[in-house]
């Protein structure tokens, strides 16, 4: 498939219906026909959740403290970090299907972990929520991948369920504990900023003092 052959337009349909339908849409998911067309979608993906949490950092809702020009930067960052981890992490799906049962290849394993960045958006809206976002979140994507392993795998939705469940977990509690100990750090960090701007205050009172002192005795 050429570039100049892709149709732009079908990609808010084709977000809405995996969003809306993806029961239907990874029963009816191309296996096949190249990269070109999942990592166009993936870059889309990218740049519309680069763009909402560029706004959620100018705005100071999230909980990452950020100047300006460096939240503009995350309009080109995520977009990239979104495509590296797409064939990573298809690359990791691909083994997990493997052992489960999957006889699909690693292209299949990337359209879907591809078409799956349509979460990407929404983790960034999720996140901004302490903690509940991760939980929140972690449900989402579990709810897809199984879809995806269900009706592209041709995996046992019990198994799905189960395997998925349980990792799902247990990446939850290490981005619970993650988010926790930078808040507390964040916080000791704040506090300890506090501590030196009141002790160099009063510094400088007592230079002050000193100045003025020794001019009276002059």
């Amino acid at each position: 498939m050429e570039i100049k052959e892709f149709d732009f337009a079908e990609i808010p349909q084709k977000a809405l219906n995996i969003l809306t339908k993806p029961a239907e849409f990874f029963k009816s998911m191309h296996k096949s026909g190249g990269f070109l067309e999942p990592v166009i979608f993936a870059i889309i993906m990218g740049i519309v959740a680069g763009i909402i949490q560029s706004i959620i950092n100018i705005i100071g809702l999230s909980y990452v403290s950020r100047g300006f020009l460096d939240s503009l930067g995350l309009i080109i960052f995520i977009p990239l970090a979104v495509i590296i981890g797409s064939f990573i992490g298809a690359a990791i799906m691909y083994l997990i299907w493997k052992l489960m049962g999957s006889q699909e290849n690693y292209e299949t394993s990337y359209r879907c972990v591809a078409y799956l960045t349509v979460l990407a958006p929404i983790a960034a809206i999720l996140g901004v929520i302490p903690y509940a976002g991760i939980i929140l979140n972690a449900l989402i994507g579990l709810f897809f991948i199984v879809m995806a392993s269900i009706y592209v795998h041709n995996i046992e939705a019990k198994k799905a369920w189960l395997v998925f469940g349980i990792l799902f977990a247990l990446l939850v509690l290490i981005q619970l504990r993650a988010e926790y100990k930078f808040r507390n750090f964040s916080s000791s960090a704040d506090e300890v900023r506090k501590k030196m701007e009141e002790l160099n205050k009063q510094y400088q009172q007592q230079l002050e003092e000193a100045r003025k002192q020794a001019e009276r005795y002059r």
